[in-house]
């Protein structure tokens, strides 16, 4: 664990690897932290820089009163200054699906690619959902809102030890965070953003996704030029530490694929 100061405070990181390959950069979910992307960061850390963030408010982050989306954004790109990270991939899954659509849209030139998990551009019933979390976090434990939830966070091949975990890291987290957190996902429509996307765009769904289901992921496919949707089989909404080898994987080969054709594109222009 660690934490860096920004210029809108001090945000919790975890910062592994190096290398000359364009750094990725990994965005959490409301009902998590940094820490859930350990997986991603041993095997990408190996090879490049991979850094995971928290918002506002969640893990090692100060916490922002009233904080927007586009705070939660911002956030993201003051720390890229902190880092001296001009540009890197950025992977989020559901809330921070949200969040890297809202970092492009405020600085679409520090994308070298999104990779959008498990997320959406508008949910059908974000009111519901949102209004559900908020009374739950009024009225219950961190924890106890936790273990209501965990059977619809992950599939149904989930082990026991990884729904554990995932109640253990919701429980950690400040309600009143949790809630500004709610509203940051649960209630954005960002359609229009979302069609303005211009840089390389891989999404990937769990197929056993109960709450931002494989339809919401097509609409995103639907929206972006150009953009890849694979389904991660055998996934529900975690899909990144269910299936965290064929989760990294599918996010290899997209990498793979758009660092060779920037490479022969530079080389193209070096001999004309």
């Amino acid at each position: 664990m660690g934490v860096i100061a920004t210029r809108l405070g001090q945000i919790g990181i975890l910062d592994q690897g190096s290398g000359d390959a364009p750094p990725i950069l990994f965005l959490h979910g409301v009902g998590s932290d940094k820490s859930a992307w350990a997986p991603q960061l041993a095997h990408f850390g190996a090879t490049r820089r991979a850094v995971a963030l928290d918002y506002p408010g969640y893990g090692e982050s100060d916490f922002r009163a009233g904080a927007t989306r586009d705070d939660y954004a911002a956030s993201v790109l003051a720390a890229m200054d902190a880092l001296s990270v001009e540009q890197a991939h950025l992977c989020g899954l559901s809330l921070g699906g949200v969040i890297a659509i809202a970092v492009h849209a405020a600085a679409p030139g520090r994308c070298a690619s999104l990779i959008i998990a498990d997320s959406f551009a508008v949910h059908p019933d974000g009111q519901a959902i949102h209004d559900r979390s908020v009374a739950a976090s009024e009225t219950m434990s961190m924890r106890a809102l936790a273990e209501a939830r965990a059977g619809t966070l992950v599939g149904k091949a989930a082990s026991e030890a990884l729904r554990q975990e995932v109640i253990d890291t919701m429980a950690a987290i400040d309600p009143a965070a949790y809630r500004i957190g709610a509203a940051a996902v649960w209630l954005a429509d960002q359609q229009a953003r979302v069609a303005a996307i211009d840089v390389p765009a891989l999404i990937l769904v769990g197929d056993d996704d109960a709450i931002t289901p494989p339809a919401l992921s097509e609409r995103l496919h639907d929206l972006i030029a150009g953009s890849r949707l694979e389904l991660v089989e055998g996934a529900g909404h975690l899909s990144n530490l269910e299936q965290p080898d064929d989760f990294n994987r599918r996010i290899d080969c997209f990498l793979t694929a758009i660092e060779r054709r920037e490479k022969d594109y530079r080389l193209f222009n070096h001999v004309i």
